[in-house]
C-alpha cells in the first residue's frame, strides 16, 4: 500500500524536503516527487477530504488504464512466431513490430514476450532450442545397430546407424553402414547433403575419434579429412561440448525418433546385404519425415520443403572425393614414404615434416598448406617415384651420364680415348661404376692436353690396364713420351742357367 496521504502531510504541515520524506518513510526520493506532482495535477489541497482514504486516494492519482478485450489484441497464432523465428534475421521484436502496425491496440512487446515464451514451455524439450533454418545440422550414429546375414555361411554382422537431422524442420536422414570408420563418416555426409539436395552453414558432431581427433571444450582438433570435406561443401564444423548432450540435442532426439520409427518396425526383417538394408531404411525415413507432429502443425517434410530447404546452401558442382591424410618427414634421399612406395619432393625441403593427402589415385604433399608436390599413386612396394626437377642440379646431371654419352665426350680427344673408356665400362659389373673412371680421364685431357692423354690411353690399352689410375700414373711419369713396341719385335727372353735353380725334376 502507497502511504501517499502521509507524504502530503509531511510536505504541508511540516514543511519538510523531498530527500527528507523519503528518508523518513524510507522510499525513493523520486517516488515522493511523483506523488507531489501528481496531488498538485489533481488539485488536491491540504488537509483531505474526511471521506477521501487511502485506497481512494491512490485511485484518484493512479488510475487504472483503460483495459482492451482481448479479441481486439488479435495476437498472432504462436505457431505462426515460432516457425518465423527460425528464419533467417527474424526476432520477436521484428514480429512485433509488425503485428502492432496491424493491431495498434495490441499487446506492448514485454507482454507479447511473455506470451510467447509461456507457450514454448508447454512445448517438448527437444523443440525448446531456437534454429534457424538452413544453419545447423546435427550429426551422430545411433546406439542400436541392425542385422546383416551372410546368405552362404549364416554369420551375423551388425551394421551402423548414420543419422543426421536439421535444426529448424527436423527433417531427418538415415543410413546404414558397415562401420563407424572415417571413410563411412565422410560417405554418409555426402549423401545426406544430396538427400537434402544442400548444405547447412554450421555441423555439429558428436566427438567420434572420425571427427575429433583431440577433444577439447575450447579448440578441439578435427580430423583433417573431415575438415577438408566441409570445406568442400563451405560448411562449418562445431563440435559438442564432451559430455553435454544438450548441444546436440537435437539429433538426440532424432537418433530416438529414429530407433522407435526405423529400427523397431524393421526388427523382424532379414537382410543379406548392405543395399538391401539402406532401401528398407529409405522407406521408413519417408514415413516418418511425412508423419504429422503430435503438438505443432505440418510435417518434416512440410516445413523442410517451405522453411528449409530454401535456406540450405546449394551443393558444389563436384561431389567431394575421399582423400586421406599423415604426416611424413623427408627422408635424406628427398623421398617421402606412403604404403613403402617412395615418392620425391624439392630437395630443399630435406627433414621438414609434410602433410600428404592421399587418394585412391592421386598422392598430394603439401608444405604449410602450399603444394609442393603431386604424384599418380603407386602401389608397387619398394619403388621409386622421382620428378627430375625435385633433384638438385648435381643429381640431374648424374643422370645425364649415360654409357653412350660418356663415349661420345671421349671420342672428341681421340680413338684411343674412346676406346679406353669403352673398355672401362665393359670391365665393370656395372656400366654406373665406371662413370667416375671415364669423367676423371675426361679431366686428364684438360690437364696434360688431349695429344698426351691420347698416347697415354694407347700405351693403357696395349698394357692392358683399363683404369684411370693406370693412365694418370703414365702421364706424370711421362710414359706417354716412350714409343710403342711393336708386338712383332717382343722376342722372348731366353731362360737363366743357375746351380740354384730347380727344374720340373726336381718336384718329382
Amino acid at each position: 500500500m502507497r502511504r501517499i496521504k502521509e507524504v502530503l502531510r509531511l510536505h504541508h504541515e511540516t514543511k519538510l524536503s523531498a530527500r527528507e520524506i523519503a528518508r523518513s518513510i524510507q522510499a525513493a526520493r523520486s517516488t515522493i516527487k511523483e506523488y507531489l506532482l501528481r496531488a498538485q495535477r489533481a488539485g488536491l489541497s491540504w488537509p483531505l477530504p474526511s471521506d477521501l482514504d487511502e485506497a481512494s486516494l491512490e485511485h484518484l492519482l493512479f488510475p487504472c488504464p483503460r483495459l482492451i478485450a482481448p479479441e481486439k489484441r488479435q495476437m498472432p497464432s504462436l505457431d505462426y512466431l515460432h516457425q518465423e523465428l527460425k528464419r533467417k534475421g527474424v526476432t520477436l521484436q521484428l514480429l512485433w513490430h509488425e503485428y502492432k502496425q496491424s493491431n495498434p491496440e495490441g499487446y506492448h512487446y514485454s507482454q507479447f514476450c511473455q506470451l510467447y515464451h509461456q507457450w514454448t514451455e508447454k512445448l517438448d524439450p527437444c523443440l525448446r532450442q531456437s534454429y534457424r533454418a538452413g544453419e545447423k545440422l546435427f550429426v551422430d550414429y545411433a546406439g542400436q545397430t541392425m542385422e546383416m546375414t551372410d546368405p552362404e555361411t549364416g554369420e551375423i554382422q551388425e551394421v551402423q546407424i548414420f543419422v543426421a537431422t536439421l535444426g529448424a524442420s527436423n527433417y531427418t536422414f538415415a543410413e546404414a553402414t558397415l562401420s563407424q570408420n572415417l571413410s563411412c563418416w565422410i560417405q554418409s555426409h555426402v549423401h545426406a547433403f544430396e538427400f537434402f539436395q544442400g548444405v547447412p552453414e554450421i555441423l555439429i558432431p558428436d566427438n567420434l575419434l572420425s571427427a575429433v581427433t583431440h577433444p577439447c571444450r575450447y579448440e578441439p582438433d578435427l580430423n583433417a579429412t573431415y575438415r577438408e570435406m566441409a570445406e568442400h561443401y563451405g560448411a562449418v564444423i562445431i563440435p559438442a561440448r564432451v559430455g553435454k548432450a544438450r548441444d546436440k540435442a537435437k539429433v538426440e532426439s532424432g537418433v530416438q525418433v529414429a530407433e522407435h520409427w526405423i529400427l523397431a518396425p524393421l526388427r523382424h526383417r532379414t537382410f543379406f546385404n548392405l543395399f538391401e538394408v539402406n532401401h528398407a531404411i529409405e522407406e521408413q525415413i519417408e514415413y516418418l519425415n511425412n508423419r504429422p507432429f503430435q503438438k505443432l502443425e505440418g510435417t518434416r517434410k512440410f516445413l523442410f520443403e517451405t522453411l528449409e530447404r530454401p535456406a540450405l546452401k546449394p551443393l558444389p558442382i563436384q561431389r567431394y572425393i575421399y582423400a586421406d591424410w599423415k604426416v611424413a618427414r623427408v627422408n635424406i634421399d628427398y623421398h617421402i614414404e606412403l604404403d613403402h612406395h617412395y615418392y620425391s619432393v624439392p630437395y630443399q625441403l630435406i627433414h621438414q615434416r609434410l602433410d600428404v593427402r592421399f587418394t585412391d589415385t592421386l598422392v598430394e604433399i603439401l608444405f604449410k598448406g602450399r603444394r609442393v608436390a603431386s604424384h599418380r599413386r603407386s602401389y608397387h612396394k619398394g619403388g621409386y617415384t622421382t620428378l627430375r626437377e625435385h633433384m638438385p642440379k648435381a643429381h640431374q646431371k648424374y643422370l645425364d651420364w649415360t654409357p653412350s654419352r660418356l663415349q661420345r665426350w671421349a671420342a672428341k680427344m681421340g680413338p684411343c680415348t674412346e676406346k679406353l673408356a669403352a673398355c672401362i665400362l665393359e670391365h665393370r659389373p656395372h656400366p654406373e661404376q665406371g662413370y667416375r673412371s671415364c669423367l676423371g680421364l675426361l679431366r686428364l685431357g684438360k690437364i696434360y692436353s688431349a695429344e698426351r692423354l691420347e698416347r697415354a690411353c694407347a700405351r693403357a690399352l696395349q698394357i692392358k690396364a683399363y683404369s684411370y689410375k693406370n693412365v694418370e700414373s703414365i702421364l706424370k711419369n711421362g710414359l706417354d713420351s716412350q714409343p710403342l713396341m711393336a708386338a712383332s719385335s717382343q722376342m722372348p727372353l731366353p731362360l737363366l742357367e743357375h746351380a740354384n735353380l730347380r727344374g720340373k725334376h726336381y718336384y718329382r
